[in-house]
């Protein structure tokens, strides 16, 4: 490839960026796939062999339909899409789908769950858990702090806001840890529109400099990728510099048109990430 020609990453075609009318009844066609492998050809990761588990938790606070008597019904959703689903879902396109039930009756909460996680599972080319919580039911929601050390306070310069993975090392013995950092800050791969997010990294392993860690966080700042695509590049990158036996990556944006995601990608099936959602969101 030419290295002036613009990589292909699947969303040309979306309706990012572009001016839209909202539908309001029903209309699953709205939803736009990307092939997840398009990106991750640019991080060396083999089709079908993914160096890690996880999922994309996506939570929604903006979804609402009718009932049988037309009474609107408002829920939050809370989405999670596996990671070894061949595609992911764009985030525009998801909430043009949800905003389509605006309208539309549906009989019960369960039928609208069950319409819902059938569509995304076909968008995203596997079983997708969908839960809907009616606020009528009073559901809580709490948020936290990670059980680590935030890396925010260090008093280091930097000028580096390009993914820079050589900022990255470790050497010592072997220790577990959980750091994190609230200064990620990523841009939308099409719009170049900033999402903001925490980013946490729990490992066991040679010591991961700090200072260095707080760098390449912060060298995402003028990065246009996926919020998917970003942890994905994270976790490549601290597995090829850091060398860690165990390692969870998860980040937690905050929301942009009614939806936040919050990608999770670990070693193997026993790390889990805290659940508290962040501050922000």
């Amino acid at each position: 490839m030419h290295p002036d020609t613009p990589r292909r990453h699947g969303a040309e075609a979306s309706l990012l960026g572009q001016a839209v009318a909202y539908r309001d009844t029903y209309a699953p066609e709205l939803l736009f796939p990307i092939e997840r492998q398009l990106k991750r050809d640019e991080l060396g990761i083999a089709a079908g062999a993914p160096p890690f588990v996880g999922e994309d938790l996506w939570n929604a606070y903006e979804l609402s339909w009718l009932d049988a008597r037309g009474k609107p019904v408002v829920a939050l959703g809370e989405f999670r899409v596996p990671a070894a689903s061949p595609r992911l879902i764009e985030s525009k396109s998801l909430k043009l789908y949800l905003n389509s039930f605006n309208q539309q009756r549906m009989a019960s909460v369960d039928e609208v769950q069950s319409r819902i996680a059938g569509d995304l599972s076909a968008a995203a080319g596997a079983e997708v858990g969908v839960v809907l919580l009616p606020l009528a039911t009073r559901p809580q929601r709490s948020a936290g702090y990670p059980q680590g050390e935030c890396l925010d306070a260090l008093e280091i310069a930097i000028d580096t806001y390009q993914p820079a993975p050589e900022l990255l090392h470790a050497a010592g013995a072997e220790i577990e840890e959980t750091l994190y950092s609230h200064l990620l800050k990523s841009n939308c791969l099409v719009t170049g529109q900033p999402d903001w997010g925490m980013l946490v990294v729990r490992y066991r392993g040679p010591a991961i400099d700090r200072e260095g860690l707080l760098r390449y966080v912060v060298s995402f700042r003028a990065h246009n990728e996926f919020h998917e695509q970003c942890v994905e590049r994270v976790f490549c990158d601290l597995m090829a510099r850091c060398r860690p036996q165990e390692l969870a990556v998860w980040a937690r944006y905050t929301r942009r048109g009614g939806l936040d995601i919050n990608p999770f990608r670990a070693s193997h099936a026993g790390l889990r990430p805290d659940e508290a959602m962040e501050v922000r969101q």
